[in-house]
């Protein structure tokens, strides 16, 4: 699986060996997404978390484009934008579901007093 997709290897060989039985499709899903968004490799590498569970792992996409969070578990989110990569808390709520990029997607905003920060966006989960 890794020669496939060498991405997975930011988690570490033992993790992807453990989880490739059970959720083979997740990780190809984990894998597309960090090569479409290579900085979240190195993220997972710098940073790493202990032993993440596949289906914990979310990426979101800001409606216009300016930023990708990462979340590997539900205390260390990662987003980047304009080329830099920071730790943020990033407590969403879903809203409602739309198609983006030919798939039925869950949006989410930002909860709590974040709601009414002027730069408060919809975000688009795509894993």
């Amino acid at each position: 699986m890794l020669r496939e997709w060498p991405e997975l290897g930011a988690f570490g060989v033992e993790w992807v060996r453990a989880w490739a039985p059970h959720a083979k499709q997740e990780l190809v899903e984990i894998a597309k997404v960090m090569r479409r968004f290579p900085w979240m490799v190195e993220v997972v590498r710098q940073r790493p978390v202990s032993h993440p569970h596949p289906y914990m792992v979310e990426v979101y996409v800001a409606r216009d484009g300016s930023e990708v969070c990462l979340t590997l578990n539900q205390l260390r989110t990662f987003c980047a934008r304009n080329g830099a990569v920071k730790e943020v808390k990033l407590e969403l709520e879903f809203k409602r579901y739309e198609v983006y990029e030919d798939k039925i997607r869950g949006v989410h905003r930002p909860k709590g007093l974040l709601v009414f920060s002027t730069t408060s966006k919809e975000y688009i989960r795509i894993l």
